[in-house]
């Protein structure tokens, strides 16, 4: 029996800094790390899963570099770190700045910087006669046509950053070309592919025909101590979406030795002499010609596959190469095993709507590895429409042959099912162009489909250890049924955070001293912004949100000029005229001496115009005649004191149109709600009183139908309607969720009679009513708008509102 001989340099001496948790399918490394014994020190932006791993948290936001740089700093002051290495692309130039500024082995900073950037690799790479294709930056269609001129098709387009095949895209002719670079310019976003957050520079290149690799390598001292090259394989063009990966590559070894020599070329001469690499290049007739290098180990199934073939563990080698712990050369080695992994791709976008595993299968399989990211009820979103799948499956075998039939067995064993999207129930589908042109819609109505979409910085644990302030109105029990329900709301949010576990805080705006000192003293991370009014003024409504952008502090719900606007209902109006969207034929008064248009015809209903809650509605407010119109004007203007807003009573049903989300990709429409006023007595015109609304109730018992969803009705009129909302939600500029009132004629044609940005979302009000019937019971409801403001936030830049420009 040979004696297993001690490691001379075991890893529980050492201290090691490791850069950003990444996400949830990371968790396999700090496993790992902590099997293998050294201190773990994470620098991360909260407390998540990965403090059951670490042994010291350094919590800071990585994407903030001076602020991590100084907490990392001021902890070394007072505690040892031996190392620092990061597993996650977004975070590679951080670690390399950390590495040089405590002086640890790493690559350096300037370094980084060519290899992080793909256009600058490429011209690092023509700068040093290294193969590379002919590339150029493009920033404008004109850039593109005359990229067009100069080049050879095909040419392929991408962004300079990213870690993935996101927005990377073939184009086989100019209008091609074009048509992918407007999709790109429009889609760009931090959803589809985080590291897009170090810029959105775009360049296009020559195509490089010929097989595509990855070689994955050990570094120490500017040696390298492992290679390993696999065989990649793409989806069907014009995007790279990787399907399968199998090692060892079945590439001659003479095209896999050119291919390390080449990478080993490659990275001396970038100056790169300490790390785990993650190379990625093109076995072409004319020789090896490399695409990029990823400053750390890859992704997915490469740890797993070098685990299996080689008996080499990545993470361990990575640490030790940032520990400085001596490896001997690893380089000629006899596989143990033969690998392939096989992403779980969609063919189309759609809705996850059955997923089933066959555990016996996948043992019959020698299943590896599974790892599956979605559940049944989730939006995926493949190209043009976003760059997901739904997780892989690794295999091993004994040959290249016997590996293939265990993927083949595997994938029996793995059952799933997209819904996909029925472009036929789009609006406007005959004016679209290309594929290309339609993917933000199409994008929109998938995710509307999803009933709850996993939070993707986030966890719901995590996000219960926010504190949040509830911002809100109080009033005693002698005011009116108004202010009862404006009281009732922050109340039942606030009981309701309490019973999901939040730490809560109460604001009252209508005592904005106190509010104000509320803020200014205590640590609120995000208030749920349902305040109506501030020293009991409706008009004051927008100023609460105002007042929380100038504290910089993040809230849910509508900025202060989509709730300022929504208020002026005579602004909207215009807006809407302006925009094309269908609304009743209006005008309006400001004085009693305002001449009315003479083409409004009768009957017409007259309506304070910045007022909420159908206050200065009633049954008087429909007007047959002169006289009529005459009087309601002047009930407005004088008792009420506000401008008047005249429209054409429209008779028929009343649509609801509930709405989640605020940008492109998270979008949700709600099921609708109608209301039918088919019982009404004679006298009675088919609207909402204000008695509707805030009496006891007995009104809408007696008078009206409700149905939610709309029964009997035609799905061609519920798109159009659905159309309609969606179109005036986000001309409005409306944040995280509303509503849209909605009116059709006799011949069913729809007109928007307003939005609420900020609707009352009381338990058992219309919008977390309609979200019940979609599984968000209201607990989780009030999470989903935490979680979408969250995304919000993440996504733009602080006062992002301040530039909108509405028209």
């Amino acid at each position: 029996m040979t004696e297993k001989k001690e490691d001379p340099y075991p890893l529980k001496n050492y201290s090691l800094l490791v850069v950003n948790s990444g996400s949830l399918k990371k968790k396999f490394i700090f496993q790992q790390l902590k099997k293998n014994g050294p201190k773990i020190i994470v620098v991360n932006k909260d407390k998540n899963w990965v403090t059951s791993y670490a042994d010291d948290l350094i919590l800071a936001d990585t994407n903030n570099h001076t602020e991590t740089l100084r907490k990392v700093m001021d902890y070394a002051k007072l505690n040892r770190i031996d190392g620092v290495i990061t597993f996650w692309e977004d975070d590679v130039l951080l670690t390399s700045k950390i590495a040089e500024r405590l002086n640890l082995i790493g690559v350096p900073y300037n370094v980084a910087k060519i290899a992080r950037n793909k256009y600058n690799f490429r011209q690092f790479c023509q700068d040093n006669h290294l193969p590379s294709p002919k590339f150029r930056a493009v920033s404008t269609r004109d850039d593109i046509k005359k990229v067009a001129k100069d080049f050879n098709f095909p040419l392929v387009i991408k962004p300079a950053f990213g870690s993935s095949s996101a927005y990377v895209v073939k184009a086989n002719d100019t209008q091609e070309l074009l048509d992918v670079f407007d999709y790109i310019k429009e889609n760009f976003s931090l959803a589809a592919e985080s590291a897009l957050k170090e810029g959105n520079d775009i360049f296009v290149e020559e195509y490089i025909d010929g097989d595509e690799v990855d070689i994955d390598m050990i570094l120490q001292n500017g040696k390298a101590k492992f290679a390993s090259v696999a065989d990649n394989y793409s989806t069907a063009e014009p995007f790279f979406i990787e399907t399968t990966h199998a090692l060892p590559s079945s590439l001659p070894e003479e095209s896999q030795k050119k291919l390390t020599q080449m990478a080993e070329e490659v990275l001396e001469k970038l100056g790169v002499q300490n790390g785990c690499i993650h190379f990625e290049a093109k076995i072409t007739s004319q020789g090896p010609v490399p695409l990029e290098v990823n400053l750390r180990m890859g992704g997915d199934e490469i740890y797993i596959s070098s685990k299996k073939v080689w008996n080499i563990d990545l993470i361990e080698e990575a640490a030790r190469v940032a520990l400085g712990i001596f490896i001997p050369k690893k380089y000629d080695l006899i596989p143990k095993t033969y690998v392939m992994t096989e992403a779980l791709h969609a063919q189309d976008s759609g809705m996850v709507s059955s997923l089933h595993i066959d555990k016996e299968i996948l043992k019959q399989a020698r299943v590896e590895q599974i790892y599956v990211g979605k559940d049944v009820g989730d939006a995926i979103l493949v190209p043009p429409e976003g760059y997901e799948y739904l997780g892989w499956v690794t295999v091993s075998g004994d040959n290249t042959l016997d590996v293939r039939d265990n993927i083949n067995k595997a994938l029996k064993g793995i059952s799933y099912r997209i819904v996909k999207f029925d472009e036929d129930s789009t609006i406007g589908k005959t004016s679209r162009r290309n594929r290309f042109s339609a993917a933000n819609l199409k994008k929109n109505l998938v995710l509307g489909a999803s009933k709850i979409e996993h939070l993707r910085s986030i966890s719901i644990s995590d996000q219960r250890k926010l504190h949040i302030g509830v911002a809100c109105n109080s009033y005693d029990g002698q005011d009116g049924a108004v202010e009862g329900e404006i009281a009732s709301v922050g109340n039942t949010i606030q009981d309701t955070l309490n019973i999901l576990g939040y730490q809560t805080t109460y604001i009252d705006f209508n005592k904005l001293p106190e509010a104000i000192s509320i803020l200014e003293s205590k640590k609120i991370d995000l208030v749920f912004n349902v305040s109506e009014r501030i020293n009991n003024s409706s008009l004051l409504e927008p100023h609460a949100a105002a007042i929380l952008d100038a504290f910089q502090i993040p809230y849910t719900g509508s900025n202060p000029f989509t709730l300022g606007l929504c208020i002026d209902k005579i602004r909207v109006k215009k807006l809407l005229n302006y925009h094309g969207i269908p609304t009743p034929k209006w005008d309006y008064a400001y004085s009693l001496d305002d001449n009315i248009s003479e083409e409004l015809r009768f009957p017409l209903i007259v309506k304070p115009s910045n007022s909420d809650n159908s206050i200065g509605i009633t049954n008087d407010s429909v007007v047959t005649n002169s006289k009529e119109l005459k009087r309601q004007i002047e009930k407005i203007i004088v008792q009420l004191k506000k401008p008047a807003l005249i429209e054409e009573y429209i008779e028929g049903d009343e649509y609801d149109v509930s709405i989640l989300g605020s940008e492109d990709d998270d979008l949700m429409v709600l099921p609708l709600a109608r209301t039918i006023f088919d019982r009404l007595p004679d006298q009675h015109w088919h609207i909402y009183p204000f008695e509707a609304k805030f009496g006891d109730g007995s009104f809408v018992d007696k008078y009206l139908t409700i149905q939610q969803p709309p029964k009997n009705v035609p799905s061609k009129l519920t798109s159009l309607i659905t159309e309609i909302a969606l179109d005036t939600y986000n001309i409005l500029d409306c944040h995280d969720y509303g509503r849209v009132e909605i009116k059709v004629d006799a011949d069913n044609n729809p007109y928007v009679l307003e939005l609420n940005p900020n609707p009352s979302i009381n338990q058992g009000n219309r919008v977390p009513k309609v979200a019940e019937m979609i599984g968000l019971n209201y607990g989780a409801f009030i999470e989903k708008i935490i979680a979408l403001a969250i995304k919000r936030y993440k996504d733009r830049p602080p006062y992002y509102h301040l530039q909108t420009n509405l028209v």
